[in-house]
C-alpha cells in the first residue's frame, strides 16, 4: 500500500511475512498465493506491499539461481504484491516450535550474518518495483547482550562498515540504493534507540548513509522508552530511521493483582522469547528475559526470579494491532500512534518512508485467540493493515491506487 505524504513523497506500508515463515523457495512462493494474495483481496487493493522474510536457505537458492529469482519476481507481480523492504533479523528456523534465544544467531560478530545480509541486499535490488527509490532491510541489533565485550563490539561494527562498502558498490553496479536498519530489541546489546545512537555515533565511524535504525514500536514500548526524546535525539545526530515496524506489546497496569498475573500467564509460551520489563520508583528499568521468569516471583516482592509487581509491566509479545487483549490487560498501541505521528506526521518531511506491520505471534497467542484457518489469519492481517491505513490517513496522508 502506498500513501502520498503532504510533502509529496511516497510512504510505503507493508506487512511482514515472518508470520507464515517458510524456509525454502518453494515455501516462499506458496505463501504468496496462500496468504499474501488473500490479504490483498480482502483490502480491495490492486497492489499490496509485503515485508518479505527469506530464510538463509531460500536466500541462497535465489542468489545462486537467476532463473529462480526472476520467477519470484514474476510471482510477486502476478499476485499483485510488491517488496521494498526485507526482514533480515531471523536467519533460519523462525517457524520452529522452539525459537527463543536461537533467533539471535548468527550475530554480527559472525561472518555468516554479514554474508546473509549482503545476499539479501543483492536480491532486493532485483525485487524492488521499477519506480521505488530505495530498498531497506532490518537486522539484528549486533548481538544478544550475554558475553558481549568490547572486542566483540569492535568486530560487529567492523562488519557493518564492510556491509556499507558493499552496499555502495551494489548501488554503483545496479543503480539501486539499499539501506540497513539495526532493530533495537530488549535483551540485546542494543536494546533501545538510545543504545543505537551510542553505537552509531561513537568512534566506530559506521557510515550512516547506509546503516541506520529500524524502529520497532513493540520493542520501544517494552523498554519504556519515550518516543519523542528518543526519536529527536536520533534526528539531531543524523541517524536515519530507515524503516519502522508497527507493533504493540502487552501492557499490565496492575501486575500485583492475581487476575492480572493469571492473564499474563496465558501469554507465556514455549516458542518465542517474551522479554518483560518494569520500572522501580526511581524509574530504573527492571528486566527478565522471558514472561514466565517474570511471573516466577512472589507478588509485591523484588526477589529473583520475579519482577517487582507494584509498577506496570510490559512484555515483548506482538499482539494484534486491531484486537488488544481483553481486560485486565491492554496493549501499547498508544505508543505506536505517538511514534507514527512523530515519524510521518504532516508538519515535516517523513523521517521514514517504509512502514511494516509485524505481528508474527498469531499462532503463539493463547489457544482461544489463535486463528484456526488461513482465512481467519488473512482476516486478522487485513484488519491490522486497515487500522494502520486509518492511522496514516488521519495524519493527512492520502492512500494511492
Amino acid at each position: 500500500m502506498r500513501f502520498r505524504h503532504p510533502d509529496g513523497s511516497t510512504v510505503h506500508l507493508a506487512y511482514c511475512t515472518n508470520v507464515h515463515p517458510a524456509e525454502t523457495l518453494d515455501g516462499v512462493l506458496a505463501q504468496l498465493r496462500d496468504h499474501c494474495e488473500p490479504v490483498r483481496k480482502r483490502l480491495g487493493r490492486d497492489r499490496l506491499g509485503i515485508g518479505l522474510w527469506l530464510a538463509r536457505a531460500a536466500a541462497r537458492a535465489l542468489t545462486s539461481d537467476p532463473v529462480a529469482l526472476r520467477r519470484l519476481r514474476r510471482e510477486l507481480d502476478a499476485c499483485g504484491l510488491e517488496v521494498v523492504t526485507l526482514n533480515g533479523f531471523p536467519y533460519e528456523g523462525f517457524g520452529d516450535s522452539h525459537v527463543k534465544y536461537r533467533v539471535y544467531r548468527p550475530d554480527w560478530t559472525e561472518p555468516a550474518r554479514l554474508e546473509y545480509t549482503a545476499d539479501l541486499a543483492r536480491l532486493l535490488t532485483v525485487l524492488l518495483p521499477d519506480d521505488a527509490a530505495e530498498g531497506t532491510i532490518s537486522t539484528l541489533p549486533l548481538a544478544w547482550r550475554t558475553d558481549f565485550d568490547e572486542h566483540r563490539r569492535a568486530t560487529a561494527l567492523a562488519a557493518l562498515r564492510t556491509l556499507a562498502a558493499r552496499l555502495d558498490a551494489l548501488q554503483d553496479t545496479t543503480g539501486r540504493s539499499i539501506r540497513v536498519g539495526l532493530e533495537p530489541e530488549p535483551g540485546c546489546t542494543i536494546e533501545t534507540l538510545a543504545d543505537a545512537l551510542d553505537a552509531l555515533t561513537g568512534a566506530a565511524d559506521v557510515p550512516t548513509h547506509r546503516i541506520g535504525v529500524c524502529v520497532d514500536t513493540c520493542h520501544l514500548a517494552t523498554s519504556f522508552e519515550e518516543p519523542e526524546p528518543a526519536l529527536d535525539a536520533l534526528h539531531r545526530a543524523g541517524i536515519p530511521v530507515v524503516k519502522t515496524q508497527l507493533s504493540a506489546a502487552l501492557h499490565a497496569e496492575h501486575a500485583e493483582r492475581a487476575d492480572v498475573r493469571a492473564a499474563l500467564g496465558a501469554f507465556a509460551e514455549p516458542r518465542f522469547l517474551h522479554q518483560t520489563r518494569t520500572r522501580n520508583a526511581d524509574g530504573a528499568l527492571l528486566a527478565t528475559d522471558d514472561l514466565d521468569e517474570a511471573l516466577g516471583g512472589t507478588p509485591g516482592a523484588t526477589a529473583e526470579p520475579g519482577l517487582l509487581t507494584v509498577t506496570p509491566w510490559r512484555a515483548h509479545f506482538h499482539v494484534p494491532l486491531h484486537a488488544p487483549p481483553e481486560p485486565p490487560l491492554t496493549s501499547t498501541l498508544p505508543v505506536l500512534r505517538d511514534t507514527l505521528a512523530r515519524l510521518v506526521g504532516p508538519t515535516a518531511p517523513p523521517r521514514t518512508h517504509h512502514l511494516e506491520v509485524e505481528t508474527y505471534t498469531w499462532q503463539a497467542l493463547p489457544p482461544e485467540l489463535r486463528p484456526r484457518t488461513r482465512a481467519r489469519l488473512a482476516d486478522g492481517i487485513a484488519a491490522e493493515l486497515a487500522l494502520a491505513r486509518d492511522l496514516l490517513t488521519d495524519l493527512g496522508l492520502k492512500e494511492l491506487p
